[in-house]
């Protein structure tokens, strides 16, 4: 059976938590856990509150998910 693909959304960050974790809050208004990816991680890419993000959701769980690009 094969993984199945991520959700792609945008968001703001709304909180900075420990070990490069962040709470977003998405367009819809929902909030959910995100940590970064790790090319983000790799080139010491920042992300701040009030940050505009694109994140992806797991389909297995939709209160997770991973930022994968900060926009400017």
């Amino acid at each position: 059976m094969a993984k199945e693909e991520g959700i792609e959304m945008e968001g703001l960050v709304t909180e900075v938590l420990p070990d490069r974790k962040y709470r977003v809050r998405l367009e819809n208004g929902h909030q959910v856990l995100a940590y970064a990816a790790g090319k983000m991680s790799k080139f010491k890419i920042r992300v701040l509150v009030g940050d505009r993000v694109t994140l992806v959701l797991s389909p297995y769980d939709l209160t997770r998910g991973r930022v994968t690009f900060r926009h400017k």
